[in-house]
């Protein structure tokens, strides 16, 4: 029996792993050869603009027409990379394919007129967008489109940096905050790696940075640690944290101001160029305009400067952040790490000037923990610095990332990114699972909280505020007899003759499309991560397959005899089956009039509870 479970559980994780090399490849593949595309593209973009300097005068009429082609025709692509995490979180409507060629075509155009963005926005969407594509031509479950947007996402990100390992964890870690999603760990690698041997394979090249301090060290043999600079390291890191924090959180702040100030979207980004072009007029120099990592110029400051040894700026990273938050926050499209890597190397070396460290090390150090604190992903963060830099630095890289993540708070360029674990105990009262937009609108309600430590959960009243005059609304309550039926099945049972490529339908999915044609009210399947059934064996999800044998419940709710109705009806679907009926009264309210009445601090906490 032990041995018959065994080799059952081996035959599902090769068809598992089947599963997923078949779709992961072409998909990879595809975003892979999509990216090398974009890349030449923007190089092209970026090359044009050089050699015709009057095209930045162009950036309002450019501006105009991308948002205006959004609002017309992109639906929900402009979600962009948010709306690629929330699917990943609460699958809904899915990703639409349309996303691809609008982030395309418009950040390319955001660059051709000197716009300060990045890339990795345009990579991420394109992943996202054709992974959900490929989803729906497999005809994958909610579950398996899931996972394989996670992968769209690494091989989009390791594909446009030429760094897959990292590119497979950013996928994994950039969702929820303190918390590692593993399920799509093998797909997502293999996405990363399949995209980024595409991209080079069509001749698509990356810009090589390199650290000089410590350079050989390892062929003189032995590692060398300094316990002053690891400090100066220390203290680097919390200052990358902060700015992270600060670049996350004007980015918003700027982003409200438009929509305030110009309720019209596509005007937004006309106020912008006029800004920016204001800023180039003031400061007399252009360097501050698109990507920023190379220059025909040789004295244009670029990425690739601050890595000089012996070149120290002091404000160019400030300058950058200002442009990319008019920018970005307007409409203009792309993505924020390429311009974080600017501001984090322009920082870095900054820092070195002023603790007497080596420029060039700090530089490197604040590339990777600027954006480890923006976007809350210190694992991927200090991969992309061992995949960039080499090993040599790793204790150093690893230190500045993890302490830049500690120190940026509860905030994130990605507000529909999850806080999973708080990232210290004075947080623990936040509730896992509260995206960063949630938080940021509870503490526009409560202005005394500051960077994510809201006070989420209503505090026990004390002695002296039991009773106290407060305003309630008086409502009539109206209620209406309802029930609700479970019906228990197994996640692996199929309905005969209907499906995609790899398997029939589930059940599940059949009953819950039964219900809606039935005029069911609510109708949903509840996926289970532990428990048992009928007296029998525990069971554990697996981490990277599901398991076949743990009982789920499709949920329905309606009026009894339209619920009668459904199970007669489909009677041959549901039998032997287990069915729970359960009576339930639902209650509406109609709005009454203000009035103050003498209540209890502990009342008005059920009050706000219920």
């Amino acid at each position: 029996m032990a041995r018959s479970a065994f080799s059952g559980l081996h035959v599902i994780q090769i068809r598992s792993l089947t599963k997923w090399i078949l779709v992961t490849v072409p998909m990879a593949a595809t975003v892979g050869s999509f990216v090398a595309l974009f890349l030449w593209s923007l190089d092209k973009a970026t090359a044009l603009r050089f050699d015709f300097p009057w095209l930045i005068y162009t950036m309002p009429v450019a501006g105009f027409a991308m948002v205006w082609a959004y609002q017309r025709f992109g639906k929900s692509a402009e979600g962009g990379n948010n709306l690629i995490v929330d699917q990943i979180h609460e699958p809904g409507g899915g990703v639409p394919l349309r996303m691809a060629p609008f982030i395309v075509v418009t950040t390319v155009l955001t660059h051709l007129v000197g716009g300060s963005a990045g890339r990795e926005g345009t990579a991420v969407q394109l992943g996202g967008s054709l992974a959900s594509a490929f989803g729906r031509l497999f005809r994958l479950t909610a579950g398996d489109v899931r996972i394989l947007l996670m992968a769209g996402i690494a091989a989009g990100f390791g594909a446009v940096f030429g760094t897959p390992i990292a590119g497979a964890v950013f996928a994994l870690e950039v969702l929820t905050i303190g918390r590692m999603q593993y399920e799509a760990l093998l797909p997502a690698l293999l996405a990363a790696i399949v995209a980024d041997w595409t991209c080079h394979a069509w001749g698509a090249s990356h810009v090589h940075y390199v650290i000089a301090y410590l350079h050989g060290i390892d062929e003189a043999g032995g590692f060398h640690l300094d316990l002053v600079l690891l400090l100066k390291v220390v203290v680097a890191g919390a200052v990358f944290g902060l700015a992270a924090h600060a670049f996350a959180e004007l980015s918003h702040l700027a982003s409200a101001t438009y929509k305030k100030v110009l309720p019209y979207a596509p005007l937004r980004p006309v106020l912008a160029s006029a800004i920016l072009l204001g800023l180039v007029y003031l400061l007399g120099t252009r360097d501050y305009l698109g990507l920023g990592v190379w220059s025909p110029n040789p004295g244009d400051i670029t990425i690739l400067s601050f890595f000089r040894p012996d070149h120290v700026d002091y404000v160019s990273w400030a300058w950058k952040a200002l442009f990319t938050i008019v920018t970005l926050s307007a409409g203009f499209k792309g993505g924020e790490v390429t311009p974080l890597f600017y501001i984090g190397a322009g920082l870095g070396g900054a820092l070195a000037g002023i603790l007497g460290a080596p420029v060039d090390l700090f530089a490197g150090l604040g590339f990777v923990a600027v954006f480890a604190g923006a976007t809350n992903t210190p694992l991927a963060c200090m991969i992309m610095g061992l995949e960039l830099f080499g090993a040599t630095h790793a204790v150093y890289l690893a230190t500045a990332c993890f302490v830049a993540y500690l120190c940026s708070g509860h905030s994130s360029i990605y507000i529909s990114q999850r806080l999973g674990v708080p990232k210290t105990a004075a947080a623990r009262h936040i509730p896992a699972g509260v995206s960063v937009r949630h938080m940021r609108d509870l503490s526009r309600q409560n202005p005394g909280t500051q960077g994510g430590s809201v006070q989420l959960q209503p505090p026990s009243p004390s002695a002296d505020q039991n009773r106290r005059p407060i305003t309630v609304t008086q409502h009539s309550l109206h209620a209406k007899d309802i029930g609700m039926v479970r019906i228990y099945m197994k996640p692996r049972e199929k309905m005969a003759g209907k499906g995609g490529w790899f398997g029939t339908k589930p059940l599940y999915r059949e009953l819950v499309l039964q219900a809606k044609a039935a005029g069911v009210i609510n109708a949903v399947a509840h996926h289970t991560h532990f428990g048992y059934s009928n007296s029998g064996k525990l069971q554990d999800e697996g981490f990277e397959i599901p398991n076949p044998d743990l009982t789920m419940c499709v949920e329905m709710i309606a009026e009894r005899d339209v619920l009668e109705s459904f199970c007669r009806t489909h009677g041959a679907l549901l039998k032997n089956k287990v069915i729970v009926y359960k009576h339930l009264e639902q209650w509406a309210l109609d709005h009454g009039d203000l009035v103050n009445e003498d209540v209890t601090a502990q009342d008005a906490l059920t009050d706000r509870a219920s």
